[in-house]
C-alpha cells in the first residue's frame, strides 16, 4: 500500500516538472511584431490632416496674409458636351401662285348660275302679265311680287305704271312681246349713267387706291381678296392693306388671298391703328410701283360717330400720299331692306363710289340692285355669286335682267 502511494507521488512530480519546462520554452520564443497580441489592435491610417489647434502646438514665425492677398482658385467651367449636328429643316415651300380665271369666262358662267337662282321673279311677272284680263287685283299681285323681290316702293310704282300704259297701248300680248316689254322696263330701272368699272388707273404716278367698307359678315374681307384676283386677271399688280385690325384672323385671311395670286399684304398687330396700316400699304404700293392698292377696313357699326372717326381718319391719312379713287361698299344681297339701312349709314360717313353685292345666288330678291342704286345714287359695280375664289365679276345690267326674267 505504501509502495503504491509513493509511486503516485513520483508520477505527479514528474508531470509538474515536464509542464514547467514546456512553459519556460514558450516564454523564451520571441513572436514577430505583427503577431504580438495587444490589448488594443493598431490600425495603420494615412497621415491625418492638420487639426484645429495644431498651429498652437507648433508656433510659426512667418507673417500671415490678409484675405485680400489670398488668390482664390478659379473654378473652370465644365466643358459643354458637343451637341450633335442639327439636321437642317427643309425650308417651307412657297405657296403656288394661281392664275385667276379671266373676266370674260366668269360672266358666262355666272350668268348661267344667276339665271338658275333668280328667274323666279321674272317667271312670276310674266305669268301675271299673260293673264287674259289684267284687272286691279292682278296689278296688285304684280306690285307685291316686285316688293317681295326688294325692288323698293318707289321703283315698283314707277315700273307698274309704265307696264300698265304699255300693255294698254300694245293691245295683244304674246309671250315674246311681254318678255321684251318687261326686259326693257327692268333695264330702265337697273341702268345708270355712272361708270360701272372699278377705277384702277388714275393717270398719276401713284397707284390707284381702293378702300373697301362694309359690315362684318357681308363677306367684306373675302370680297377684297376676290377683287385682287379680278385685278390680277386683268394684268394689274396689287398690294393689299389689312386695315381691319379689330376682327380676329382678318389679316391672316386677307394675306392668304394675296399669296394665292402673288400680291403682297401689309398688316400690323391685332387691334392696331387702321389708319397707320392703310398709310403703310399706300407707301408700299408707291415703292413697288403697283397699279392698285386695296385697303380692307373694319366693319363695326357700334356707333355712327365712332365709325365716322375711324373711316374718316383712314381716308385723310391715305390722301396724304395718294388720292382715294374708289370707296366700295359691300352689301349682303340676302339682307334686303336691312342692307339699305347699312348703306345709308356708310353713305353718311364716306363718299361711296360703288357697290359690291355678295351672296346674290340662291335668292329671288334680285331687286335689291335697283333699290340700293336708287337709295345711294351710285352703281352696283361687282356681284358675288358663290363661295368659289373666282365667283366675283363685274356687274352687267343686261345679263342681270336676262337672268331675272329667264329665256
Amino acid at each position: 500500500m505504501e509502495i503504491v502511494i509513493l509511486a503516485v507521488v513520483i508520477a505527479v512530480v514528474l508531470v509538474g516538472a515536464v509542464s514547467a519546462l514546456v512553459v519556460g520554452g514558450r516564454r523564451k520564443k520571441q513572436l514577430p511584431p505583427a503577431e504580438r497580441p495587444s490589448a488594443t489592435p493598431t490600425i495603420t491610417t494615412p497621415p491625418a490632416e492638420p487639426r484645429v489647434g495644431d498651429e498652437a502646438e507648433t508656433p510659426r514665425d512667418e507673417s500671415r496674409r490678409t484675405i485680400e492677398e489670398v488668390d482664390l482658385p478659379t473654378a473652370e467651367a465644365p466643358e459643354a458636351p458637343e451637341a450633335p449636328p442639327a439636321e437642317a429643316e427643309p425650308a417651307p415651300a412657297a405657296p403656288e401662285v394661281e392664275v385667276p380665271e379671266p373676266t370674260e369666262g366668269r360672266l358666262v358662267r355666272l350668268r348661267a348660275r344667276l339665271a338658275r337662282s333668280q328667274n323666279a321673279l321674272g317667271k312670276g311677272l310674266l305669268t301675271l302679265l299673260s293673264r287674259e284680263h289684267l284687272d286691279e287685283d292682278t296689278w296688285e299681285e304684280i306690285e307685291d311680287t316686285l316688293l317681295t323681290a326688294d325692288v323698293g316702293v318707289v321703283p315698283t310704282q314707277e315700273l307698274v305704271e309704265r307696264l300698265r300704259e304699255r300693255v294698254r297701248v300694245l293691245g295683244t300680248r304674246t309671250p315674246q312681246e311681254l318678255r321684251t316689254l318687261l326686259r326693257e322696263e327692268l333695264l330702265k330701272l337697273v341702268a345708270t349713267d355712272a361708270p360701272r368699272a372699278v377705277k384702277t388707273d388714275n393717270g398719276l404716278e401713284t397707284p390707284a387706291v381702293v378702300m373697301v367698307v362694309g359690315v362684318n359678315g357681308t363677306g367684306k374681307t373675302t370680297t377684297t381678296g376676290k377683287l385682287a384676283r379680278v385685278l390680277v386677271a386683268d394684268g394689274k399688280s396689287v398690294v393689299l392693306g389689312a386695315a381691319d385690325t379689330f376682327r380676329a384672323a382678318a389679316a391672316d385671311q386677307l394675306q392668304t388671298w394675296g399669296e394665292r395670286v402673288g400680291a403682297r399684304t401689309v398688316r400690323g398687330p391685332e387691334g392696331g391703328d387702321p389708319a397707320s396700316i392703310a398709310f403703310d400699304a399706300v407707301k408700299e404700293g408707291i415703292a413697288e410701283h403697283a397699279d392698285v392698292v386695296l385697303i380692307d377696313t373694319a366693319g363695326r357699326l357700334h356707333t355712327k360717330a365712332g365709325l365716322m372717326d375711324e373711316l374718316g381718319k383712314v381716308k385723310r391719312v391715305v390722301e396724304k400720299q395718294a388720292p382715294l379713287d374708289e370707296v366700295l361698299l359691300v352689301l349682303d344681297a340676302t339682307t334686303g331692306q336691312n342692307g339699305l339701312v347699312q348703306a345709308r349709314v356708310f353713305a353718311e360717313v364716306v363718299n361711296i363710289t360703288g357697290i359690291v353685292l355678295t351672296k346674290l345666288d340662291g335668292t329671288a330678291k334680285g331687286g335689291i340692285v335697283v333699290a340700293v342704286q336708287r337709295e345711294l345714287g351710285v352703281p352696283v359695280k361687282l356681284i358675288g355669286l358663290g363661295e368659289g375664289p373666282d365667283d366675283l365679276a363685274p356687274f352687267d345690267p343686261e345679263a342681270f335682267v336676262d337672268a331675272l326674267i329667264g329665256d
